[in-house]
């Protein structure tokens, strides 16, 4: 028998441990919060248990689920190829991504996160409940203790006109660039459509730095992402964000476009 990878654990733990206690699933949703279809679709694989729905779970009956799913569940969800760049980021000083054509991971609103995932069909339904999970968690970096990273994203203005979803979807992640980019660390950018071709059109990267100075870049590609800290290659794409950053709007002016974007999902 294949035995148990450790979100499938907590799936069935969480199965019997609402079993255990007399529950349908009805009553267990009512209980945190949560619909009793939420919870049918974590209980059958096909939705992540992320730490928000553990976090309740735990508060309200006195469980250790958070702790499991950040020991043992976050390491496997992510691809291996991206595992390590995880644990780059996860220490990083500062940060600066930019993407020409979709909202940051880090950004992203779980339902806009599932579409994008969901596109062509590519990933199966374990799969992008995995990556899900896996770039929910990443966000957490954010608001890292005591000290999150300095952070800048720069993406193009179609990254945020593109239709991702449904309007309720768009709606949401509108939402969420407002909020985070009244945190004092995180700087948001957009490089307007009447700046024409610029140096970011040759894709999607991040450029992280450690307390100690030292850097790493995470470059995006087809089928996985290539990790450098090539001297040569970070000098190379420091010098294509600056390219960018001279076209983009700042911070100000980019969220009085995102609001006036958002609007036309209202």
């Amino acid at each position: 028998m294949k035995p148990m990878s450790p979100s499938e654990y907590l799936i069935m733990s969480l199965r019997r441990f609402r079993e255990s206690a007399g529950l349908t699933q009805e009553q267990w949703g009512a209980s945190i919060g949560y619909s009793a279809q939420h919870v049918s679709a974590i209980e059958r694989g096909n939705r992540a248990a992320l730490p928000d729905y553990l976090a309740r779970v735990d508060g309200r009956y006195g469980t250790t689920f958070v702790h499991f799913y950040q020991n043992f569940v976050v390491s496997e969800s992510a691809p291996v190829w991206l595992r390590e760049w995880i644990e780059i980021e996860r220490e990083a000083a500062v940060l600066r991504w930019f993407e020409p054509s979709l909202i940051p991971g880090l950004l992203q609103t779980e339902a806009y996160a599932r579409a994008v995932l969901s596109w062509g069909g590519l990933l199966t339904a374990v799969e992008i409940e995995q990556r899900l999970s896996s770039r929910m968690d990443r966000q957490a970096v954010l608001c890292r203790e005591p000290t999150p990273p300095m952070a800048f994203f720069v993406v193009d203005e179609q990254a945020l006109r593109r239709t991702v979803g449904d309007s309720t979807v768009m709606g949401e992640q509108y939402e969420r660039l407002l909020e985070v980019s009244e945190m004092p660390h995180v700087h948001l950018q957009v490089i307007p459509s009447e700046a024409g071709p610029h140096a970011g059109l040759a894709g999607a990267y991040i450029l992280a730095r450690s307390t100690e100075g030292t850097e790493a870049a995470h470059i995006d590609a087809a089928l996985e992402a290539g990790i450098t800290d090539r001297p040569n290659d970070i000098a190379a794409l420091h010098a294509r964000w600056d390219a960018m950053r001279s076209e983009a709007l700042p911070h100000s002016a980019a969220v009085r476009m995102i609001k006036e974007v958002a609007k036309t999902w209202t």
